[in-house]
């Protein structure tokens, strides 16, 4: 429940009342609010936290009912209440007031862990104010802060936290002690005399004033160079946005060819300088949780923040230090990049950040509290009002997803791409932060110590253990060498349960699931599929065409080859008598080898995926014939649909879902120069209709209404609203993610809901 929605309660008739609240109750100041709720109306009791919640005792009175409703309706904004239960108490306990008590370690049972919050306007006031905080960097109070990244240990106590090797100071304690401050039990208080304290590494210097910090930080960026800045869960690396030599000059040491960057404004008006900004989109840009935000862009930074795309990756200051920076400065904006090395998971250790980020970044900025538990930004968009996550970590991460069966001793390993992991705790399911591509030694090391951290901090242990299909997975490997009982399950069913999962849906549904890649049941590539799914099992009604992959992976990181598969597929070698300038730059030699490798099906696997169709398309437009990071070359040509365009192209479907109209359609278009934004346009919605049109024959053979929307190319977000829209027009009741990702981010979540009904 959210706590808008209040629950009805039977007051027992008892001389005490014990009441247990559940949910994410811990680390967003429930406790000292639960205090002011108590001398507002008169209460005496206790309240204390527990690892499965927060318990109150209270002697029983005429107005008690009140008290538990101003506890729902007013609970912190970062609090989520799942449950509420009273039971009386017939041992008659003499209270003289209303206190917190010491937290008990109840049972095994965990309460939800709150995600980070971004600091609040309060603390940012109290830097200007308090003697004790002027200034301070690492400010925070009940409302705001860091809490996943430092927490070690349940119940949610400093000692339990990376803030147990800082003594507060008397002045800290008191606040921490006094009912009537905002610190009241805030576990991570601190001040500029007892708390962290950042060090900046420059130029074979160690400087460890705050305000020659905030100084030499602000010329470095100025100056057009690259710092370093150790974050809330890990390194990253900033430089001014709107200095394109520097953009370029990060890109080049930190090898990051054409990947956009994200950018961090230093406030909301600086952010409508650059992006169109809706209601929706300014709420999600400013609420606690501070993700990037995907915006449509209409005032340019530096160009080569984000090469040949119409959105941009926005955020605004979460930490105290982002403001401090800004403060110090006239700078407009920062690109934010994670302080990594590609492909590597974020950096939190000291000692590795100052080693590796020296070579990319002029200057380092650490601090002296240790990073628990590693995590990157949140990315999301809006569509139709609501919040899509694209990355859920920071300021999501790890809250519960709370699940209508049981799932108690499930670990869901996920995919290898965007991998998450999923622990299963009696309801609920506990998805990990972004792990990140499970393709090396560093990021794999990343993974099995979350785990190992994930089990040990919500008392988990696994007894069954859930994979992909696809045998060469990092994640499959590591079920597979668990020892545990293991589960595999096809890689589409587990997106279309995701979505099925987040959204308590128990019936049958007709699951459309397109991303790039999938290991199907018949050793093809699948990536669109129509299926009807329950939790047991899935038939696979309808597919995308299947198109040979020329080279195999390699076909994903260059689009010409799946541009050349599909002419070659269709109209066979007399497409290479074509008027287009794609076919003019076509490699003579490369051709013939590729035609024989087609025609002899060496390493050419077969795929339905429609991202292989969108990096087709997009090459046979010139768009992009290599890509330099995953899905560019379908958000580059997603940014040049003209939307008032309504036309779309033939295609057939069936069993087969064929393009083959689809593609004389466009490269008569291309012969006859009709503006990309329009192609761009009647391919999108030669998509939209395709789906529509699928998904009607299989109601007609099946009855069911519900259709459920999955697979990373639902990110796209024209392909999300349009479907959304014909489907719900033609009276489809339509399921969508908004708890995690439609990527394979989120599709352990659908593993463990699978394998909680097979096992």
């Amino acid at each position: 429940m959210k706590n808008k929605d209040t629950i009805i309660l039977n007051i027992p008739e008892a001389p005490c009342v014990s009441i247990h609240i559940t949910g994410l109750v811990q680390g967003v100041g429930f406790r000292p609010f639960v205090y002011r709720m108590a001398m507002k109306h008169g209460v005496k009791g206790s309240v204390d936290n527990r690892t499965d919640g927060v318990f109150i005792l209270v002697e029983n009175f005429h107005g008690i009912s009140d008290f538990v409703h101003d506890i729902q309706i007013n609970a912190p904004q970062a609090s989520e209440i799942h449950d509420i239960s009273v039971e009386g108490v017939f041992t008659h306990q003499q209270f003289h007031d209303f206190s917190i008590i010491k937290s008990i370690d109840a049972s095994d049972a965990i309460t939800e862990v709150s995600p980070d919050i971004a600091v609040c306007d309060d603390c940012l006031q109290d830097m200007k104010q308090q003697k004790h905080r002027i200034a301070y960097p690492f400010i925070n109070c009940t409302n705001c802060g860091p809490r996943f990244t430092i927490i070690k240990a349940l119940p949610y106590d400093r000692e339990q936290t990376t803030m147990n090797e800082f003594r507060m100071c008397d002045t800290c304690r008191s606040e921490y002690a006094d009912v009537a401050d905002r610190r009241f039990h805030a576990q991570p208080v601190a001040c500029n005399n007892c708390g962290p304290k950042y060090a900046m590494h420059h130029d074979g210097n160690i400087i460890h004033n705050h305000a020659e910090i905030l100084k030499r930080a602000t010329d470095v960026l100025l100056d057009g160079k690259i710092l370093a800045i150790k974050g809330m869960g890990g390194y990253f690396i900033a430089c001014n946005a709107l200095d394109d030599s520097a953009v370029n000059r990060l890109r080049r040491k930190k090898n990051r060819d054409a990947k956009p960057f994200a950018v961090m404004f230093r406030d909301l008006t600086h952010v409508k300088n650059f992006v169109e900004l809706s209601a929706p989109e300014e709420e999600l840009l400013c609420s606690w949780r501070r993700p990037i935000v995907l915006l449509k862009q209409w005032n340019p930074l530096a160009a080569s923040v984000n090469y040949n795309l119409d959105k941009l990756g926005v955020m605004l200051p979460y930490m105290p230090f982002h403001y401090k920076l800004f403060d110090s400065s006239d700078l407009e904006a920062l690109v934010m990049t994670s302080g990594n090395i590609s492909d590597e998971p974020i950096i939190i250790d000291d000692v590795l950040a100052l080693k590796t980020l020296s070579s990319i970044a002029d200057a380092v900025i650490t601090y002296n509290r240790e990073i628990y538990m590693r995590c990157d930004d949140s990315v999301a968009f809006v569509s139709h009002g609501a919040t899509q996550l694209i990355r859920r970590s920071r300021g999501y991460v790890p809250a519960q997803i709370h699940t209508h069966f049981e799932v108690d001793g499930i670990l869901a390993t996920g995919a290898e791409l965007k991998n998450t992991f999923c622990l299963g705790k009696s309801h609920t399911a506990i998805l990990s932060q972004h792990i990140g591509d499970l393709k090396n030694a560093e990021t794999l090391d990343f993974y099995e110590e979350s785990i190992e951290r994930f089990a040990k901090l919500f008392r988990c242990q696994p007894t069954t253990i859930v994979s992909d299909l696809h045998p060469d997975y990092l994640s499959t490997k590591y079920a597979h060498e668990s020892g545990l009982n293991h589960i595999q399950v096809q890689h589409h069913h587990a997106h279309i349960a995701s979505c099925m999962a987040e959204n308590n849906i128990n019936e049958k549904v007709i699951g459309v699931s397109l991303d790039g890649v999938g290991y199907g049941t018949d050793d093809a590539v699948w990536g669109g599929e129509f299926m009807v799914c329950d939790y047991t099992s899935f038939e696979r009604h309808s597919h995308f065409d299947y198109v040979p992959m020329p080279g195999g992976d390699k076909a994903s990181k260059e689009p010409w080859r799946m541009a050349f598969a599909y002419l070659y597929h269709y109209l066979g070698d007399d497409f290479l008598k074509l008027d287009i300038p794609f076919v003019h730059q076509l490699d003579m030699a490369k051709t013939k080898l590729l035609m024989q490798a087609i025609t002899s099906k060496m390493n050419t696997p077969m795929t339905s995926s429609c991202g292989r169709l969108f990096d087709a398309v997009a090459a046979l437009c010139g768009i992009c014939m290599h890509q330099g990071y995953e899905a560019q070359a379908a958000m580059q040509f997603e940014s040049l649909i003209q939307e008032d365009c309504t036309e779309s192209y033939g295609f057939h479907s069936g069993e087969i879902v064929s393009f083959e109209q689809t593609i004389q359609d466009i490269l008569h278009d291309i012969q006859q120069q009709v503006p990309l934004g329009i192609i761009a346009a009647r391919f999108h919605n030669t998509l939209v209709n395709a789906i529509a049109a699928t998904v009607k024959t299989i109601h007609q053979q099946t009855d069911i209404h519900l259709v459920a929307l999955s697979g990373g190319c639902f990110q796209n977000k024209y392909l999300l609203e349009q479907t959304v829209k014909l489907l719900s027009d033609k009276q489809f009741k339509v399921l969508i993610h908004k708890k995690v990702p439609a990527n394979d981010g989120g599709i352990a979540l659908g593993q463990l809901a699978i394998a909680s009904h097979l096992r």
